[in-house]
């Protein structure tokens, strides 16, 4: 390990691991043994954003059923 690389994790990797899930897992994948606390932030902020998604999603599914049962349809 290289003891010239700064590894302070930061809440803008975490930001960008959420607002693009795709490259927090990419550097997640990258980082993980170069920069630990880094890699850690990017692949925690993919990791809520694809776990927010999902309950919005099963979230809408069953309104949307609901509502449709509401109606008689």
């Amino acid at each position: 390990m290289d003891n010239n690389v700064q590894d302070n994790g930061g809440f803008l990797w975490g930001l960008l691991g959420f607002c693009i899930p795709v490259v927090g897992l990419i550097l997640f994948l990258i980082w993980k043994d170069q920069k630990p606390k880094t890699a850690k932030a990017a692949g925690i902020g993919a990791l809520v954003s694809v776990i927010i998604y999902v309950v919005a999603y099963i979230l809408i599914i069953a309104l949307g059923v609901g509502g449709a049962m509401m109606l008689g349809m």
